[in-house]
């Protein structure tokens, strides 16, 4: 929930007090490891979720065009829109 919140030091705070009081909860001393645990690592913790969560590929390149039919079987489709997307991936960093 921390993470995920990326909680700064008061709610951090608050969280931590919430979950002492809770029955079958965190220790006061737990919740003082958890903070200063969280103090030093933040950061590097975020960082590793996002990295986590975000794709491989990355849109190097897109290309479209909308297109219009000027000739079909039935009357009642020309001139009918059609979009046409091209879209390059690549990896990321690559």
């Amino acid at each position: 929930s921390i993470a995920s919140a990326d909680m700064d030091l008061n709610q951090l705070e608050a969280f931590l007090t919430a979950q002492t009081k809770k029955q079958g909860g965190i220790t006061s001393d737990q919740a003082a490891v958890i903070a200063k645990f969280w103090k030093n690592h933040r950061s590097n913790i975020h960082e590793s979720l996002i990295s986590q969560s975000r794709w491989d590929n990355v849109l190097k390149n897109m290309n479209w065009r909308v297109d219009l039919k000027a000739q079909l079987r039935h009357i009642d489709q020309i001139n009918t829109p059609v979009a046409i997307v091209e879209m390059e991936l690549g990896k990321n960093g690559q």
